[in-house]
């Protein structure tokens, strides 16, 4: 199906790769179907992917395997807060956490509080709120990132 978005302009998307998540987002509970865009051109090894919005076009949030930044990233999550979503596996679990970019980008920050996981077998997503002060709201990446373009 052919989505128009702010960022992408006009993309293709497969009906297939929808996300589904049935509580929406935080800030937006009526925003419930995403699919995950990356920038084809800038390869494999931009980490940056973007969660863009089916039913909202200038919606779409930047977002980062939470590993990248984080390597032993590993919140306790409620199996409570993942109702909904199906049977979660090692093999079938995606998690992202949002990309604050801020005017002054050397202050670039990723919410380690609030993480989507996503069954990717059903296409389903739930975002929770991790109660922990373990992980940060604002952690800061820019430096994170600057380094993974060097060495790339």
């Amino acid at each position: 199906m052919k989505v128009e978005t702010r960022i992408f302009g006009t993309v293709d998307i497969d009906e297939s790769k929808i996300i589904t998540l049935p509580k929406g987002i935080v800030g937006f509970p009526e925003l419930t179907q995403f699919a995950i865009i990356h920038d084809e051109e800038k390869g494999p090894k931009n980490a940056i992917r973007w969660m863009q919005s089916m039913q909202e076009p200038n919606f779409a949030m930047p977002v980062i395997d939470p590993l990248v930044v984080v390597p032993d990233y590993n919140p306790m999550v409620d199996d409570e807060l993942l109702k909904g979503i199906g049977e979660i596996k090692e093999d079938n679990i995606l998690v992202l956490v949002t990309i604050t970019v801020p005017k002054d980008i050397k202050k670039m920050s990723v919410n380690l509080q609030a993480p989507f996981v996503i069954n990717a077998d059903e296409r389903k997503a739930t975002q929770v709120i991790v109660d922990t002060e373990k992980y940060p709201v604002r952690y800061p990446i820019y430096d994170i990132l600057e380094k993974m373009k060097e060495e790339a």
